[in-house]
């Protein structure tokens, strides 16, 4: 889990932004990227489940791997 030491900054008295050290900000984003790849290889695990496979010593075969 990411620590997080935001500064809040309000606005008449409401919260209005919250900032963040440029570590932390860079350590956000790298989780939200992940998170990204992550819905992307779900999704297209879904997407690809009903194509047909085949195993892999029968690939290894069609391309003379031994």
């Amino acid at each position: 889990m990411i620590a997080l030491h935001p500064n809040i900054l309000s606005k008449n008295g409401k919260k209005e932004f919250a900032v963040l050290p440029f570590e932390e900000f860079e350590q956000l984003k790298e989780v939200a990227d992940k998170y990204e790849d992550l819905i992307e290889l779900r999704k297209a695990k879904v997407e690809e489940y009903h194509l047909p496979t085949k195993h892999i010593s029968e690939v290894k075969k069609i391309l003379h791997i031994d």
